[in-house]
């Protein structure tokens, strides 16, 4: 084992976290806090998995996270996010606002946070639409109490118990009859009810398009309640807290590290398999994506209700990310910029008829002195396009296409633009499959109209010693699903030794 960073703590019981994403990296901190010897074993060669950002020639290309779920203090999640490192003093949370900003010609529309602003906006903008206008407003303000309820297992030992109160519950009541209508309806139907084209390119773009109508009005609701800012560093910066938190509490992480399979002995986890040598543990967290995990860690399959449901119900959201590095200052422009496009925009197999920028020249450290960098999300089912690309060997000359065509598009709505790209990126789902190991290169999974919500257990029911976390466990996934995901599978690991969870 001379090529792993892993050692044995006879002492102690000995715990593998498979990922040293955001799901991982909380385990680890809560499992090393609760007195076992913890160890990370990580495929990449940095912290975050999916919540990632990468450099290129000076220009940060923030590849993951948008906004927090979390990052208002008011929420008990925030004290998931602050016990496991994320937010510290050196990333203080930023709220957005217009969180983006419609440019059609010499025209502008805001998407504020505040409801009365953002309905008077609207309504000045397009009167005719009053009565879908009204119906936004009284939707998302229906949804300012709703948030992910923190809650922790029955029979866990805790020093510090989370629960959400009665009066938290109660906040919540009047919004589940209109959440069944919403879950049914389709979000594209939901942005049609208004006629105005410039408000429908605003709202479209909050997620992706084959969401339910719950999901976006939940958004706006989120954004609305003071929550969902971004913390300065954006992900990179947020994971290497978590991975810094982890390590001075003695865990270690082993990088380019992949895990091949899950070792059961006996009905019984007894380690995994890393680089061809076997690593013992008295137990296993897998916060890799558990869709692709269930197919590949273990030998033979493991054989349970949900392993089987979860390969059935999951639809996967895909992305293509294109990273601009510009010799040039930005500033000037909003820092979330909706452009409607008169014909759609072709890639990877889709149209898409607005481009959704994310204009970092604001923020600091993300571009060389007087340059900026931009970035845009494309969501959609892409991943069957890039593959048979890398398979037929024309992939690298599409993403390059893909970028020329996105370059000479983007010059039009911003002339400062042209000749003036120094760097460009782009990454497919077939680059986050390669790097982060995630089925289908996916993020999240989509919550489609009519779908139930579902989860999925935290540890294995015929195996002892095996838990799971991660963004696959509860629908539809995203950063605070994952940091709750890695925190309940401890309090499993907890509850099953007879340890309390430290915070």
């Amino acid at each position: 084992m001379a090529n792993l960073c892993y050692t044995i703590e006879m002492n102690e019981k000995n715990v593998i976290i498979v990922g040293a994403g955001i799901a991982g990296l909380a385990a680890g901190v809560y499992a090393q806090k609760s007195g076992f010897n913890v160890t990370i074993l990580e495929k990449h060669i940095i912290p975050g998995g999916l919540s990632t950002s990468w450099s290129r020639k000076g220009y940060l290309f923030e590849g993951g996270m948008h906004w927090l779920t979390g990052s208002s203090e008011k929420l008990t999640l925030n004290k998931i996010w602050k016990e496991t490192g994320a937010l510290k003093e050196n990333n203080p949370v930023f709220y957005k606002d217009p969180i983006y900003t419609l440019i059609n010609g010499n025209k502008e529309l805001h998407f504020y946070r505040n409801l009365e602003k953002l309905r008077d906006e609207l309504l000045a903008h397009a009167p005719e639409d009053k009565k879908a206008i009204n119906r936004l407003y009284k939707d998302a303000k229906l949804f300012l109490p709703i948030h992910l309820v923190v809650d922790d297992i029955r029979g866990l030992k805790t020093d510090s118990p989370k629960h959400p109160t009665s009066t938290e519950l109660l906040k919540m009541l009047p919004v589940m009859t209109r959440i069944l209508a919403l879950n049914n309806q389709p979000y594209e139907d939901y942005i049609m009810q208004f006629k105005n084209e410039d408000i429908q390119h605003l709202l479209r773009s909050t997620i992706g398009d084959r969401y339910n109508a719950l999901s976006f009005i939940y958004t706006v609701g989120s954004f609305a309640s003071g929550d969902c800012g971004y913390p300065e560093g954006g992900s990179l910066r947020m994971a290497k807290n978590m991975a810094d938190t982890f390590e001075s509490l003695g865990g270690k992480i082993c990088y380019h590290s992949p895990v091949e399979q899950v070792v059961i002995e006996n009905g019984k986890t007894t380690g995994v398999m890393s680089k061809g040598q076997f690593i013992s543990a008295d137990a296993v967290i897998i916060t890799q994506d558990t869709r692709r995990a269930i197919d590949t860690l273990f030998n033979p399959p493991l054989e349970e209700r949900w392993v089987h449901r979860m390969r059935k119900v999951i639809v996967t959201e895909q992305n293509m990310f294109i990273g601009l590095g510009i010799k040039a200052d930005l500033s000037k422009y909003p820092r979330g910029i909706i452009f409607p496009l008169e014909t759609p925009f072709k890639a990877g197999g889709l149209e898409f008829k607005e481009l959704r920028i994310n204009n970092y020249a604001l923020y600091n450290g993300y571009a060389p002195e007087g340059c900026s960098s931009v970035t845009c999300l494309l969501l959609g089912k892409s991943y069957e396009y890039w593959k048979a690309a890398k398979e037929d060997g024309s992939y690298k000359q599409k993403k390059q296409e893909l970028a020329q065509d996105f370059i000479a598009l983007l010059e039009k709505f911003i002339p400062e633009i042209k000749d003036n790209v120094e760097i460009f990126d782009v990454a497919t789902p077939v680059t986050y499959e390669r790097y982060c190991g995630s089925h289908e290169g996916s993020w999240m999974s989509v919550w489609a109209p009519g779908d139930l919500s579902y989860s999925f257990p935290s540890k294995a029911k015929s195996v002892k010693g095996l838990y799971f976390a991660g963004q696959r466990t509860m629908m539809p996934g995203g950063l605070p699903t994952t940091v709750y995901a890695g925190r309940k599978a401890v309090e499993y690991l907890c509850r099953d030794n007879n340890t309390m969870l430290h915070n």
